[in-house]
């Protein structure tokens, strides 16, 4: 089968790779659509020495059922899923708590992210992938091509919302820095789900004019203006939530300038960014601020993603690429070119 693979040079290339043998608990998926995340230019930026190197590629997995093991249940050949984003345990403490994307064995304090597809484990940018049957969720007449970017782009801000539920009231602001493949999903999902006033931001006016037709109750650039003019439509008190999906030191500056007291503010973007606290007088923050670093979704949170999908309240914006042609799609993603996600189809 071909697979997009992680080289030296930080690139990638499609390179010919035996089908996957599956385990007796074990599906053979064929992949539908695999989606090409910032996350996956991160993995490939890590250098000749990566450990990654050499592995497939693809955190964002969809397909149809090809085969599956003697000890698997409930799949049919034919049968649509989407592949989980955290590969976790399923028994530790965490993941019986529902806090999955937690899970302590494949995520282990010190760990730099936890077992995904593409990521410590063959990923889904090829023709098939050998996944744990309770890896998989049914994704129904949905096409795989558009719900493969759902595993992340749509998983990711769902977590992050339903961690502040509860502070998005009718009566609140809530600021989402950032359009692209995470913040786009981000904006449908406040626009679907909650009540509360939501101001997007992003440097690019085709997203902004995006973030209007869909749900978006104010677009502005985000600029050295952004954070006078937020203070000015919130009444001087700040948002009550603020989401950066970018994570550069710009939006970080911003977030942190813009939240109100009690508010809470949830980091999602990789851009490295960082912001000085320090305890007691002159924080730099104001009292009572909720602040997490937020990484991927649960797999409660996968089963909410795909009902709005099948309800047609959220679709990403997808970019089809062929799969031969996933360097060029990683250029593209990496220069800016792709509004929405880009998603290689097999």
């Amino acid at each position: 089968m071909r697979a997009v693979t992680y080289v030296r040079g930080n690139t990638v290339e499609v390179q010919d790779k035996p089908i996957p043998t599956i385990a007796p608990d074990e599906v053979l998926l064929r992949v539908g659509g695999a989606g090409v995340c910032h996350s996956d230019i991160s993995i490939i930026a890590g250098g000749d020495d990566s450990p990654l190197v050499g592995s497939t590629l693809g955190h964002e997995v969809a397909g149809t059922v090809e085969a599956f093991g003697a000890d698997v249940s409930g799949w049919e050949a034919g049968d649509r899923a989407i592949v989980s984003l955290i590969l976790s345990c399923g028994r530790c403490r965490e993941c019986l708590a529902g806090r999955d994307n937690q899970c302590e064995v494949v995520a282990p304090r010190g760990s730099l992210a936890p077992l995904s597809p593409g990521i410590g484990s063959p990923g889904g940018m090829a023709d098939f992938i050998a996944v744990k049957a309770r890896h998989l969720d049914p994704i129904g007449a949905l096409d795989p091509v558009a719900a493969a970017p759902l595993a992340d782009a749509a998983l990711t801000p769902m977590h992050a919302i339903n961690t502040v539920r509860d502070r998005m009231t009718g009566d609140a602001t809530v600021v989402l820095i950032g359009l692209g493949g995470l913040g786009h999903m981000a904006l449908q999902i406040l626009a679907a789900t909650t009540g509360a006033r939501v101001i997007a931001l992003d440097t690019d006016p085709d997203k902004l004019a995006f973030a209007r037709d869909h749900g978006a109750d104010l677009a502005i650039p985000s600029d050295g203006a952004a954070a006078e003019r937020i203070l000015t439509e919130t009444g001087g008190v700040g948002a009550d939530v603020v989401f950066d999906f970018v994570g550069v030191q710009p939006t970080v500056n911003l977030a942190v300038a813009v939240v109100r007291g009690g508010g809470a503010i949830r980091f999602v973007g990789l851009g490295g960014g960082a912001f000085e606290y320090r305890a007691g007088a002159g924080a730099g923050l104001p009292w009572g601020v909720n602040i997490e670093r937020a990484y991927g979704g649960t797999r409660s949170d996968m089963r909410e993603v795909i009902a709005l999908a099948a309800a047609g309240k959220i679709a990403v914006e997808v970019v089809q690429y062929p799969l031969d042609d996933a360097p060029r799609a990683f250029d593209d993603l990496h220069h800016g070119k792709i509004r929405g996600r880009a998603v290689l189809v097999p």
